[in-house]
């Protein structure tokens, strides 16, 4: 039987999704470099052959480590699912002879020179600088137009992000964002192979986006992913998905699949995001790449991954149209052939819609909760104002425990200061956003008042 490694971190789909997914398709050795999800460890020890623990941050040769476990368990494939865990495993492929991401790898995980192919290509971006010290940040935004948007090189869901409205706001954003990925680090919400990346940031001028040019209906989001995969250097795109508008100053909120887009718009996206991911030179891997869009038709490119998405897009793929991404890409990575979709898949190819929403502590206009709730799943499912023909469930593995005080959104934190992730399906794409719009407005109403918290203010 093959045998693959398992290389865990944070970041993703749930582990405990994805684990089920391998190990229906070869013997698995697990190699978590982040601690496991209270849910899913009894889990993952009866799933996989081997489980071994190990903190990345006290390792300084994680690619020596990957390769020396593969080695040891006799593993035909290694394989991550983690933004913070690809470089290293694609590197420890490429020692080992077996199908990984390859060299490029690090060029869909910093954004400096992810961006430098793009500019390279002609593929339309924010204009943007590479910066590495306030000084050069400072001489940025008298290049770049204001506002601009800070970000670090090699973070993940809108960690560290900065908007700067003025050059006045420099230091300031600089001294934020630093922090902020230092925290990050703490979490485990960092890069994991490379040392000092954390200091390593670009700063882009921010485009103005349009969903209304795009989408029919309301509550959409300005930009799409398209989710997709390379097979031996080809990108095969999977489908397209869309989101709700961020959380200031980009925190993603919810994530839909698929996107309502009329069939000559997703034409154009598709197109883009090939031509962006071709510019790469990827070989094996998933791929997750995120573009703005503009009036009349603009378009600019932000970011690609040489992974799935995150949160519960692969999930979200698998229940409206039945592809099973995690293992489809295992039998690629241990030499089989999977069936990859042969064009991009739209709504009329699927079964219904299904979407991800991120529980922050802002209501949908942007404000600030005025009270601190406690997170009560129970409530939430049973209290949501969701469709007759929907259904809502919260995906444990990504959630506080119940009776956690809801924290404080931090808008640099970003996702760090999510309390829960909540899985819906319903009849349509359009559906998702509505039910979501209402559930996000629901739900102060919804949680229980942290007395405490009230008391102490």
């Amino acid at each position: 039987m093959s045998k693959v490694l398992y290389v865990h971190a944070k970041g993703g789909p749930p582990v405990g999704y994805a684990l089920t997914r391998v190990a229906a398709r070869s013997a698995v050795h697990l190699l978590a470099l982040s601690e496991l999800p209270v849910t899913v460890a009894a889990e993952a020890a009866r799933l996989c052959d081997s489980v071994v623990a190990h903190t990345a941050a006290q390792e300084r040769d994680l690619v020596g480590l990957i390769a020396a476990r593969a080695r040891e368990v006799g593993a035909d494939a290694v394989v991550t699912f983690s933004e913070y865990a690809v470089v290293a495993v694609a590197e420890a492929s490429r020692l080992l002879g077996l199908r990984g991401a390859g060299p490029a790898a690090t060029l869909a995980r910093d954004k400096r020179l992810m961006r430098a192919a793009w500019q390279r290509r002609g593929i339309p971006q924010p204009r943007f600088r590479a910066i590495t010290h306030v000084a050069e940040l400072e001489e940025a935004a008298r290049q770049l137009t204001c506002p601009l948007l800070l970000k670090a090189a090699w973070s993940a869901g809108s960690t560290a992000h900065q908007v700067i409205g003025a050059p006045g706001d420099v230091r300031g954003a600089w001294e934020r964002s630093r922090a902020v990925m230092a925290e990050s680090a703490l979490l485990g919400f960092a890069e994991l192979h490379v040392a000092g990346a954390d200091e390593d940031f670009i700063v882009e001028e921010i485009v103005s986006g349009c969903a209304g040019d795009w989408f029919d209906g309301s509550g959409w989001g300005d930009y799409v992913s398209v989710e997709g995969v390379v097979v031996d250097g080809v990108f095969r795109p999977v489908c397209v998905s869309g989101r709700m508008p961020t959380v200031a100053p980009f925190t993603e909120r919810a994530g839909i699949t698929p996107a309502a887009l009329g069939s000559a718009a997703q034409a154009r996206v598709v197109d883009l995001a090939r031509r962006a991911v071709d510019a790469l030179g990827l070989e094996n891997c998933g791929t997750h790449t995120e573009i703005k869009l503009g009036a009349h038709g603009r378009m600019w490119v932000i970011e690609t991954a040489a992974r799935f998405g995150g949160a519960m897009t692969v999930p979200q793929i698998e229940q409206v149209f039945g592809l099973d991404l995690v293992g489809m890409f295992t039998d690629q990575l241990l030499g089989r052939s999977p069936v990859w979709p042969s064009a991009a898949l739209t709504p009329d190819d699927g079964e219904g819609a299904a979407g991800s929403l991120v529980v922050l502590a802002v209501n949908g206009d942007g404000s600030p909760w005025v009270r601190r709730h406690l997170w009560d799943s129970a409530a939430v499912v049973r209290s949501a104002p969701v469709g007759a023909g929907s259904t809502l469930s919260v995906v444990a593995e990504s959630s506080l425990p119940d009776g956690t005080a809801v924290p404080v959104y931090d808008p640099a934190a970003g996702a760090n200061t999510m309390a829960a992730m909540c899985l819906l399906s319903a009849d349509r794409p359009q559906t998702v956003v509505s039910d979501f719009t209402a559930l996000v407005d629901a739900l102060p109403r919804i949680l229980p008042t942290d007395v405490t918290e009230e008391v102490r203010a």
